[in-house]
């Protein structure tokens, strides 16, 4: 609780540096982004408080209906929805909007928790492995239609809850390589990706040795490296133009400064900028004057990197990490299944959230525009953060009476 808050003043706090208005001071001016996050911050805490009067048992008995009515609103807002920035995934309410893709976070997990906790579930069973899959993988591909991907990638984020609960840590080896294979694919000729077939053969081989289904594990794994190679190109040509930018520009195939690089670049300079101790709260220059485009939002860990530096800046990694280690204790010490498995998925998300926006922020990953937990601007990722962590604090609060 106390971790949460704290981050809740924080992110406050760089919200107001990063969009001040030297006209509009006060912290309770509704017509600037940081006055009309106050509201969202007083909202979270009377969410937080509602999830902590309800039982518990109403999150076990209607996990699979809070899936159900996401997954609805998931689909209702590619025909209600509004387009902004070239995603249809919100729905406005005058100046304020609502993103259904930021609640699938927390119905998914639910639901998966739910799923996975039956007593007669064994994740080695494949029926089981392709049931746990699809609870992902629905939300992840209407999400993916709404051409919000970072919202679905966030999702695969799940797929470590299912390692925790039995699933050969192989498989996971396996679509690692599939991902690099599809970069490698994008970027070197025949010759490397002859070299990746053969290897991406003998990982199959071994997945096949471990799992006793030799011959069909070989095909299946062998299509999708060859399919991977030779409809990488092809395949990427569908993507949406400002994602194959963002892509193209992380691999080194465009280097237009001018234009999607532009915010890798100046979010580079602004955290540089900043040196060991910051330049100091509101004296940002990089984001004062508007050089990091979404600085509030996507990018806003180049506040903090400008303004308080590096000590600042491993300031907010220690605390997000100091976060998920203690989500991860806390789930393995419940005596419920369904509530250990929700805990590591709610730890899975803030990992997932953290190491890739802070990444994109640097450089190390591509930018797919995902909040940084409750850092970032916006109700509907506060709120959905806040929902996901005090859902797993309420199943925690009853854990003792629970018999072993």
């Amino acid at each position: 609780m106390g971790i949460y808050i704290l981050m809740i003043i924080l992110g406050w706090g760089n919200i107001y540096a990063a969009v001040y208005n030297e006209d509009h001071p006060s912290i309770l001016d509704f017509s600037q982004k940081y006055g009309k996050q106050m509201m969202f911050v007083g909202g979270a805490f009377l969410i937080a408080i509602i999830i902590l009067i309800i039982d518990e048992s109403f999150y076990t008995t209607f996990a699979w209906g809070i899936y159900g009515i996401a997954i609805l609103t998931l689909i209702s807002v590619l025909f209600l929805g509004t387009e902004i920035s070239g995603s249809k995934s919100w729905f406005r309410f005058g100046s304020f909007g609502v993103q259904p893709a930021e609640f699938a976070k927390f119905a998914t997990c639910l639901a998966l928790s739910k799923f996975i906790s039956n007593t007669n579930i064994k994740l080695r069973d494949q029926r089981t492995k392709v049931i746990a899959a699809a609870i992902i993988l629905i939300p992840a591909v209407i999400i993916v239609a709404q051409k919000e991907t970072g919202g679905a990638l966030v999702l695969l984020s799940f797929v470590f809850v299912l390692f925790r609960e039995g699933l050969p840590v192989y498989y996971l080896l396996f679509a690692i390589s599939l991902l690099c294979t599809f970069f490698i694919s994008l970027v070197y000729d025949s010759t490397v990706l002859l070299i990746v077939a053969i290897s991406i053969a003998v990982l199959v081989f071994f997945i096949s040795k471990k799992s006793g289904k030799n011959l069909l594990y070989i095909i299946l794994g062998l299509s999708l490296a060859i399919g991977i190679i030779f409809g990488a190109k092809e395949g990427f040509e569908h993507f949406p133009k400002h994602q194959k930018k963002r892509v193209n520009v992380f691999l080194g195939i465009e280097t237009d400064k001018k234009d999607k690089a532009w915010n890798e670049t100046q979010s580079l300079i602004a955290i540089g900028s900043g040196g060991f101790w910051g330049k100091g709260y509101l004296q940002g220059t990089q984001t004062k004057y508007d050089f990091v485009p979404e600085q509030e939002t996507d990018f806003i860990f180049c506040t903090v990197g400008e303004e308080w530096g590096f000590v600042g800046s491993l300031f907010v990694i220690v605390l997000f990490a100091t976060l998920i280690i203690r989500l991860v204790l806390m789930a393995e010490r419940q005596r419920s299944p369904f509530s250990r498995i929700y805990g590591y998925g709610v730890a899975s998300v803030f990992l997932f959230h953290m190491m890739v926006n802070i990444g994109m922020t640097i450089g190390l990953v591509p930018v797919i525009g995902i909040p940084l937990p409750f850092f970032s601007y916006g109700g509907s990722s506060l709120w959905a953060f806040t929902i996901l962590l005090f859902i797993f604090l309420k199943l925690d609060s009853r854990r003792l009476q629970i018999l072993a």
